[in-house]
């Protein structure tokens, strides 16, 4: 079992910049893949960034390509998005997950995160 907790959400204008950081408790963080997905109101949570446990591999949504980095601390069971070039559609709330390291299909899948947290708000301001 693995507890996460997601902060450095807030409100931002558009071609601001946020970090988020989540700080994950219980079993061996560096154990764990993490991803970061979003889920704006009305629709389905979705893909935003994926890493493996050793930060070997690295995956993003193509809409979030080249504006957001995700990077991970393992003496400090934290995982990090840095969220560049922010724009009103990425507008959201963020959460982030951990799993075990498996195929890019499930890593950018909810299905392959079986710990969340309870998400951080963004919002992006015109």
């Amino acid at each position: 079992q693995v507890q996460l907790v997601e902060s450095g959400g807030g409100l931002v204008q558009a071609g601001g910049s946020l970090r988020l950081s989540c700080a994950a408790s219980g079993r061996t963080f560096n154990g764990y893949a993490m991803g970061w997905f979003r889920q704006a109101p009305g629709k389905a949570r979705e893909f935003v960034s994926a890493i493996t446990s050793n930060s070997g591999r690295t995956y993003y949504e193509d809409c979030v390509k080249g504006r957001f980095t995700i990077s991970r601390d393992n003496t400090k069971n934290t995982v990090f998005l840095q969220m560049n070039s922010l724009r009103p559609e990425d507008t959201a709330v963020y959460y982030c997950a951990a799993g075990v390291d498996q195929s890019m299909v499930l890593l950018t899948s909810t299905m392959g995160y079986p710990y969340w947290g309870p998400g951080t708000q963004v919002t992006v301001s015109s």
